[in-house]
């Protein structure tokens, strides 16, 4: 190249001048050409230093190495204008081989770089595609935000109110401001459920009343989706404006408002139905643009239609509470005042009572103690009989009255049990001698029957008990004519709980306390199956006993049965017909002492036996009563016994004339407050107790409050009226023995 370089050269005439210029601007060219090829590689260098992220930095070398080669072989070729070495020439030709090999292998390289090159253009685009599918989405989000951000602001609005009509005006204006509708109305059932009314409207150009048919398509459209559902302007319930001017009616949407568990709440003008009921919402937009509904507007009045579905189920349980808080006042104040009629009929028929318990027993008192004394004189057999049969007759009485207080008492529930540690042996010994007799004169065989492991002290109301035993078997003497009457007292078992027969009644085993079950069969008159649930109603008996046996009251049965149940027991009947006699069996609830063997400290009186003194000659008694009458009765009872008796008729009369002589003072105590004022006065008279005569109490009031009260005051006894000649023996015998005597109530 060189020689050939050298040869050109050679060649070249001088008068051609033209060609040294050529050459001198080829010369020109290539310094200017290895000046850029130069300049290029120490941009790229400037870039690849710059660029932290660009991933070919090598393809970059590779590509600034081929420059530079370019550049230096368009540098050398400036040697080879004129006449040049052969080293220039070697010089020369490494640097065309260098580029040359450079060159192929950069677009070697090159065929394996476009793809990357345009996979990274694919990925621009993608992500260019991505960035603007995400500010759709915040474009979207900024919607909902803008939604929610509304939705919060009309459900604060609808819900500050627990009204009805106050929610679904505010309802209308709040969607109507923030959607800026034309119109906005509210279509509501009526009560037959057959229509729809137009209710509410935004504008209240409307008269509100207008009605269409619930059954019409549309409406059928609009209340099978739970979405807002666009409808036609022309159709009924859209028809709220008249169409006027040249723009086409807005676009109209309605929804559904649910009215939630409407049959429920019962709402006074709402319909009353058991399938589920809707409200109807319509929405329309304004005449005079070419606005139409969004998507997040839809979805907007959506959820505020589930919204005032919401609000008004809460008022309407706000008005059903408020409707039923108001009849519960007035149920309250009448049931008050109920109570208080009811407690001052109780307290009138208490007061009733008292008096007419006292005022009943006065005479009672008089009759059975008169006829007592005459009984004791010398009387002819004709006699005896009518003096038997008044006492008999009296006795009755006096049982009937205490069977009408005792179930006064059940009634209202003022009667309460005395516990207190008897023998319960006796108390079965007890009601045998009271009935024998009566028996006897009937010829009736009585057996009584006791299980050795029947306990002999138990703890309970002594009374209670024996009155109901008394209640029991006195009936079945009463209705057997012939025969016999048994008595059997047992422990009842715990497997005798699961009789059939009393399915209800389900105690509780303890070794504080057990179960007695006293079972009486007689021959008697029997019962008809049918009749015997009525016995255990007052004032009721059974058709055999109205039509072939003796009258009763009526009220043993049933105070039978309020008194075991206060005994936490249970009581009932059994009979296979008319004369196939009767078996009543009832079981009571009874505790056991501590110690057994103890003996009572209080005694009710009994029957005088031998053992009991009726010698009481020189006795001196004091007797205070306002009632003559039943003074001089009182009076007569004890002179039959010997005492030497003084009377009084009243409190000062009985301060002035007590003495330490007297050993018992008898005082009548009314419903007034003189005899335990009397009582005090006694007490504080005499210092020592030892000089103090023992103070009874006569009365007929057999309310706990009248003992509590006596022994309040100090007194030693209390007595109920009637009072016979043998009670009266037994009393004195008692009260002079313990010193202390109170009749149980």
């Amino acid at each position: 190249m060189w020689f050939k370089a050298t040869e050109s050269c050679n060649c070249i005439e001088p008068q051609w001048p033209a060609d040294e210029l050529l050459v001198k601007y080829q010369y020109i060219s290539d310094f200017f050409i290895a000046l850029a090829y130069f300049s290029i590689p120490l941009e790229l260098i400037y870039f690849v230093k710059k660029s932290a992220v660009f991933p070919y930095r090598w393809v970059l070398v590779q590509f600034g190495a081929f420059i530079v080669l370019c550049g230096a072989t368009h540098l050398i070729n400036l040697w080879t204008f004129t006449v040049h070495t052969r080293t220039v020439a070697m010089v020369m030709t490494a640097a065309k081989v260098l580029t040359a090999v450079v060159s192929c292998a950069t677009a070697l390289m090159l065929v394996h770089i476009i793809p990357d090159l345009l996979s990274v253009k694919t990925r621009e685009l993608f992500l260019k595609n991505k960035a603007a599918e995400l500010d759709r989405e915040m474009g979207l989000i900024r919607t909902q935000e803008e939604t929610g951000r509304h939705v919060r602001m009309l459900t604060h609005e609808i819900r500050s109110t627990l009204d009805r009509h106050t929610i679904l005006k505010t309802t209308l204006i709040e969607l109507g401001r923030t959607l800026a509708l034309e119109e906005c109305a509210l279509w509501m059932p009526t009560r037959t459920g057959l229509e729809l009314q137009l209710a509410y409207t935004l504008r209240q150009q409307n008269p509100v009343g207008y009605t269409v048919p619930i059954h019409l398509p549309v409406i059928n459209q609009v209340f099978s989706s739970n979405r807002a559902v666009k409808i036609s302007p022309n159709c009924p319930v859209a028809r709220l404006r008249p169409h006027t001017g040249k723009y086409l009616p807005g676009e109209v949407v309605a929804v559904r408002v649910p009215l939630l568990n409407l049959s429920n709440f019962q709402i006074y003008d709402w319909p009353e139905v058991s399938t589920r009921s809707y409200a109807l919402m319509v929405l329309m937009l304004p005449s005079d643009s070419a606005r139409q509904w969004h998507v997040h507007e839809l979805e907007l009045v959506e959820v505020v239609a589930d919204q005032v579905a919401v609000a008004l189920s809460h008022a309407a349980i706000l008005e059903e509470s408020m409707r039923a808080r108001n009849l519960l006042i007035e149920q309250n104040v009448a049931l008050d005042l109920a109570r208080r009629e009811a407690e001052t009929a109780i307290h009138a028929r208490n007061d009733f009572l008292a008096v007419m318990n006292h005022e009943m027993r006065t005479p009672m008192h008089a009759i059975i103690a008169l006829s007592s004394l005459l009984q004791e004189t010398e009387l002819t057999a004709e006699q005896r009989l009518m003096v038997e049969t008044i006492l008999k007759s009296s006795n009755l009485l006096a049982t009937l009255i205490n069977d009408v207080l005792d179930l006064s008492r059940l009634e209202d529930g003022s009667l309460q049990l005395e516990t207190t540690t008897f023998s319960l042996h006796s108390v079965f010994r007890e009601v045998l001698n009271l009935i024998k007799p009566v028996a006897s004169v009937k010829r009736l065989s009585l057996t009584l029957h006791l299980a050795s492991d029947l306990p002999v002290y138990a703890v309970g109301d002594e009374k209670r008990l024996m009155q109901t035993i008394l209640n029991v078997v006195g009936n079945a003497v009463k209705f057997s004519k012939e025969g016999s009457i048994s008595i059997t007292a047992i422990v009842a078992k715990p497997e005798s709980f699961k009789d059939a027969r009393i399915p209800e009644f389900l105690p509780v085993p303890s070794d504080s306390h057990f179960y007695l079950r006293v079972q009486v069969n007689d021959s008697g008159s029997g019962i008809n199956p049918q009749d015997i649930p009525k016995l255990f109603t007052k004032f009721a008996q059974s058709q055999a006993v109205q039509t072939k046996g003796p009258a009763g009251s009526g009220l043993g049965l049933a105070i039978c049965r309020r008194f075991v149940n206060l005994m936490e027991g249970h009581i009932w009947i059994e009979s296979e017909g008319i004369g196939k006699g009767c078996t009543v069996t009832f079981i009571v609830k009874l505790g056991i002492p501590d110690r057994p063997n103890e003996s009572k400290l209080a005694f009710a009186p009994k029957v005088p036996g031998n053992h009991v003194s009726t010698n009481f000659g020189g006795l001196k008694v004091l007797v205070m009563d306002d009632n003559g009458v039943n003074r001089s009765v009182t009076k007569g009872l004890l002179l039959h016994l010997g005492c030497d008796v003084t009377t009084a008729g009243s409190s000062e009369e009985c301060l002035r004339i007590i003495s330490p002589e007297h050993r018992v003072v008898f005082m009548d105590v009314c419903t007034g407050l003189d005899g335990y004022e009397l009582a005090i006065r006694i007490q504080e008279k005499f210092k020592k107790r030892q000089d103090r005569p023992l103070i009874v109490a006569l009365t007929g009031n057999t309310n706990r409050v009248t003992k509590e009260n006596c022994m309040r005051v100090g007194m030693d006894g209390l007595i109920l009226k009637p009072v016979s000649v043998d009670k009266m023996r037994g009393v004195l015998s008692e009260l002079l023995e313990h010193r202390v005597l109170f009749e149980a109530i």
